[in-house]
């Protein structure tokens, strides 16, 4: 049975149905996954190394006698990648790398006023962890996306943690990055170890990268009790939005909303079109398309979360995409440019015919570790100042220190900080003082 049958007219429904059609299938954080990831969070902290062969034997069914792969392995796995393979990789690392080493910033050294000077530096974080999702194939592309701006930023210590059996093309991407801290271990025991260290894994300052709800749910409790490390952000399922008029093509459409539904039940993909004619079109093509899948019977059933929505015009397709904020926006429009200057919110956009999501996903150069879940309306995705921290200074002469002191001491007194103002009335006493010698 066909799972999407049926197009929604937007100007039909009622403004409760608008917004139930726009919510997001639930991502699972029950209070029993909560509880689990608390006991499996504890375990690795009281029992480190033990903890975490146990959890392997668990959840992944292997058992370790080594967590931490050994530089031989890393260094051999070159030899089991084809070199068709190694080309599309260096392609995809030369295309990320030009993107990102743009946004690298320089310090900030300014005058503010005649005798005061301050200055921003930036400094990378010391040591991160990338966690690299494993699930039905191991997302090696997601590698690419963290180490390249953390490397850019000048991470010095980058640690690597992959479900075990760890795929050969991990290994070959921390090879070409010349990374031997690498981990066979997933799932919360491995943001765990990231976390806390163990005899194996060492800690880090901050943690990178996407995967289920159980490390998802291992990242929101770091995040809200931690006082020492730092994550990325909570990563959602993937969403992706297509706004469409009648000079789209369907075919295309078709692929690209099955291309996010092929990441899981609960991912949502919506197309928005003022076309009925290319509504009615997508559809056929959506059930010819999977015809070509072996996952076919997959792939149909996960269409249930997802819309074809009709509106009155492209204006409304653009006020509903901002409202929803997906992750990925396509446009597919005659003058998507025009379009583009009145979208808001989205973490990435791709335009026109020739721009298939899969680009962004691997090789465009864009970063594909990106807001889900409407955070778009706030947030971005990973860039190079998220693997750096941005430290202030500030220098005062003597002659800017006495300019500004009158400001200070007004300032600190007006909000009753009376040991602040005597800092500064110190400094004048000092001062008088020293003329009068």
């Amino acid at each position: 049975m066909n799972e999407l049958q049926n197009i929604i007219f937007w100007n039909n429904l009622s403004k409760q149905k608008k917004k139930e059609i726009l919510n997001r299938p639930i991502y699972t954080q029950t209070k029993k996954i909560q509880e689990n990831v608390s006991d499996i969070m504890q375990n690795v902290l009281l029992k480190k190394d033990h903890a975490l062969k146990k959890y392997s034997l668990l959840f992944d069914h292997i058992q370790l006698n080594n967590i931490k792969i050994s530089a031989d392995k890393i260094n051999k796995s070159n030899r089991k990648i084809d070199i068709e393979l190694k080309k599309c990789i260096n392609r995809a690392i030369k295309n990320i790398y030009s993107f990102h080493i743009q946004q690298k910033i320089d310090n900030l050294n300014i005058q503010t006023m005649p005798g005061i000077r301050c200055e921003q530096l930036i400094r990378p974080i010391n040591s991160i962890g990338l966690y690299i999702p494993g699930g039905l194939s191991p997302l090696f592309s997601t590698f690419l996306m963290l180490v390249i701006p953390a490397k850019i930023a000048g991470c010095k210590k980058i640690s690597i943690c992959s479900p075990a059996p760890i795929s050969e093309k991990i290994l070959y991407i921390a090879k070409l990055f010349n990374i031997y801290d690498v981990y066979q271990i997933g799932g919360a025991h491995a943001i765990s170890a990231l976390a806390f260290g163990t005899e194996s894994v060492s800690k880090v300052d901050k943690i990178f990268g996407p995967g289920n709800e159980y490390v998802t749910e291992a990242k929101r409790q770091l995040s809200l009790f931690s006082q020492t490390i730092s994550i990325d952000m909570l990563a959602g399922p993937s969403e992706l939005v297509v706004i469409a008029d009648s000079y789209a093509n369907s075919d295309f459409i078709a692929s690209d909303l099955l291309s996010q539904i092929e990441h899981g039940n609960k991912s949502q993909v919506i197309l928005l079109t003022n076309s009925e004619k290319i509504a009615k079109s997508v559809i056929k093509k959506i059930y010819i398309q999977i015809r070509n899948f072996k996952n076919s019977i997959l792939i149909n059933k996960l269409l249930k979360n997802n819309h074809i929505i009709v509106t009155k015009n492209l204006a409304e397709c653009i006020k509903i995409s901002n409202q929803y904020a997906p992750e990925h926006l396509i446009i597919q429009t005659k003058n998507p440019r025009e379009i583009l200057k009145k979208i808001t919110n989205a973490s990435s956009i791709f335009l026109g015919l020739w721009s298939p999501e899969s680009a962004g996903d691997y090789a465009s150069g864009t970063n594909h570790v990106l807001p889900t879940y409407g955070l778009s309306k706030s947030c971005s995705g990973i860039s190079v100042s998220d693997f750096s921290k941005k430290i202030s200074v500030q220098e005062l002469t003597e002659d800017g220190f006495l300019k500004l002191a009158p400001v200070l001491q007004k300032l600190s007194l007006e909000e009753n900080m009376l040991a602040h103002k005597n800092a500064v009335d110190i400094r004048l006493s000092f001062l008088r003082n020293k003329k009068n010698d």
